[in-house]
């Protein structure tokens, strides 16, 4: 597998700022500045906090994609909890290696697509809210689910999983959309999970406790 990288293009963007950030974060400088002026520096100590706090979870910083056409990459930041066998009835139809990344309020929440394809189909769920790390989040929870396919017809699906505090998953692609490796395609609002389904004949590149890097880490292969 080679070791070439591409970079990812940001979309008219100048910061490295999610845009779905720039609303919260102008009102937390509002706020703080505010703070500033009728309470004094003490209030305004926590202003700035939430507005470092927003600016850390809605960065969204570039990332270098491998070119081997043969890597599935990592589809979120985060940490890997789980690598398991599964039998998917819901999306791949059949047997499966499922992947789930957890993503602490701390990462990185935009999410990438993890190859080049076609979007075949898309399935949200309004869903529960438990906490992301638990074995039913993948099933119960709110969720925004993406079927991949590629050129050669290999396909895979990744999932978006609110979590206990998350309350907005976004999500830009639609059926028949074309989606390119690494590209950016939405974000899970604070603390959620992304779970990959890949079919069997793909080999797996991870292992759980590793952390992964949205776009850059190659979680898997195809044969």
């Amino acid at each position: 597998m080679t070791s070439n990288r591409i970079a990812t293009p940001r979309r008219g963007s100048a910061l490295p700022l999610a845009r779905e950030g720039y609303r919260g974060i102008g009102v937390a400088l509002a706020l703080t500045a505010g703070l500033f002026a009728v309470g004094g520096p003490l209030p305004g100590i926590v202003g700035v906090a939430l507005t470092t706090f927003l600016v850390s979870f809605f960065r969204d910083p570039e990332r270098m994609v491998p070119a081997d056409p043969r890597c599935i990459v990592a589809p979120a930041d985060g940490r890997v909890i789980k690598v398991a066998p599964v039998q998917d009835d819901r999306f791949l139809h059949g047997n499966a290696t499922l992947v789930s990344i957890f993503m602490s309020p701390l990462n990185v929440h935009v999410n990438r697509a993890p190859i080049s394809g076609r979007v075949i189909e898309r399935r949200y769920n309004p869903g529960k809210y438990f906490r992301a790390f638990a074995d039913k989040a993948s099933l119960d929870n709110e969720q925004n689910a993406l079927l991949l396919e590629d050129e050669q017809g290999r396909r895979l699906c990744c999932v978006q999983i609110a979590g206990f505090l998350a309350r907005r998953i976004v999500c830009y692609l639609e059926p028949g959309m074309a989606a390119t490796r690494g590209q950016r395609y939405g974000m899970i609002m604070f603390g959620s999970r992304a779970d990959i389904y890949l079919p069997q004949s793909a080999r797996i590149l991870v292992a759980v406790g590793e952390n992964t890097r949205g776009a850059e880490t190659v979680i898997a292969e195809w044969a």
